[in-house]
């Protein structure tokens, strides 16, 4: 019997070893990996400039506490903020704390309570972030909500366009819904949030915990859609694995989060920021986002060539690195025909496989995971 609480559907794997896309389970058997920790080794597993970061401040200090300054924090938000809307940075340990600390920021700036958020959409699981998520099952069994979240269908423009609301404190979207489907934005959607967001006085609040740190070929998604939101949420990808997350706003918004208003004991340690700061620095480095762009265009284009055909294949979609493949039945069983082949691939929903490669996948790889989803899936129809 497990001592663990069984709060995950774990799968019969125990992966001992990796190395850049591929890992290995405590049997010896190697996969392809398209899981990235659901979008969080972004360099692969064990990025050399990332564990010499790491190794370096392992032999200087682990943990101060934020009573203290924290040059490796300023440096870290420093990057950050030059390289997107926010003009400062809170850390944290994770997404769903990076989104709980925008919606007090957005609640205590504003003065005022209600946030929409969308349909299918997926912020975290405490208490705020599980009412902020637009999916039922994530919060049965809790009780009663927070009330002031409300929920809009997700790229219904026409709604933002007549969304006239004194009450409302911000709207907050992902640039792609990655738990709802793998599912982008339309543009005129993120823009008119925007709009709405301004001609109600509302803060945009976009999550980013999942396409951020060049998942999709920019640092943020957001960034591609021309927005210039007022606090941006980023974790997953931020550390390359070890846990990190952070928010970003606007300069204006500091006076809003000042001493006592907010905290962590964790967030922002220094081992986190060595990690986060030689992330980012690896992916700001010259041609590194272009090159995601192109594989990313080139996993797109392999996936709808080579899956042409297929019966059970309804859609495919994504942007940059994070792909979905929308089917007609079940995904899980394919998903584990994948995971025997050597393929690691997980859900987005019930009939949607989601492919998040590491950034720095290869050309060959995307290509050598290509062909063994047709195979599978190829093989899953004849069968039928």
């Amino acid at each position: 019997m497990s001592s663990l609480f069984p709060t995950y559907g774990r799968w019969d794997v125990a992966i001992t070893e990796g190395r850049g896309s591929r890992v290995k389970d405590k049997n010896g058997k190697e996969y392809l990996d398209f899981i990235s920790g659901i979008a969080v080794t972004n360099l692969g597993h064990r990025h050399e400039k990332v564990k010499e970061a790491i190794s370096e401040q392992l032999e200087k200090v682990w943990h101060t506490s934020n009573l203290f300054q924290n040059d490796l924090q300023e440096e870290t938000a420093e990057i950050l903020c030059s390289h997107s809307a926010g003009d400062a940075a809170f850390f944290c340990n994770s997404g769903a704390e990076a989104n709980e600390a925008a919606i007090k920021l957005a609640r205590k700036h504003t003065k005022k309570e209600k946030i929409i958020t969308f349909k299918q959409s997926f912020h975290g699981r405490t208490f705020a972030t599980m009412a902020a998520t637009g999916q039922e099952k994530v919060r049965e069994g809790y009780g009663s909500m927070l009330s002031s979240f409300q929920y809009f269908e997700y790229n219904d423009t026409e709604r933002l366009k007549s969304l006239k609301d004194d009450s409302l404190a911000a709207i907050m979207l992902e640039v792609v819904q990655g738990e709802g489907g793998v599912r982008p934005a339309d543009l005129e959607f993120l823009q008119e949030a925007e709009k709405a967001c301004k001609r109600n006085g509302a803060l945009l609040i976009v999550d980013e915990v999942q396409t951020g740190i060049g998942r999709t070929g920019s640092l943020f998604a957001y960034q591609e859609a021309g927005l210039d939101p007022d606090i941006i949420t980023a974790a997953k990808g931020l550390g390359s694995g070890f846990p990190v997350g952070a928010m970003l706003g606007k300069k204006e918004l500091a006076k809003s989060f000042g001493p006592g208003s907010h905290g962590t004991t964790f967030g922002g340690n220094m081992l986190a920021m060595a990690a986060a700061k030689a992330t980012l620095e690896t992916v700001l480095a010259e041609g590194f986002l272009e090159e995601v762009k192109e594989k990313g265009s080139y996993l797109l284009t392999e996936l709808k060539k080579e899956l042409d055909g297929l019966d059970q294949v309804e859609e495919i979609r994504g942007k940059g690195l994070m792909a979905g493949i929308a089917c007609s039945e079940k995904a899980m069983p394919m998903i584990e025909k994948l995971r025997e082949a050597g393929l690691l691939v997980l859900p987005a929903g019930e009939k949607v496989i989601r492919l998040l490669p590491p950034l720095t996948v290869s050309k060959e790889e995307i290509g050598e995971a290509v062909q063994m989803i047709k195979n599978v899936l190829a093989k899953s129809e004849v069968e039928v």
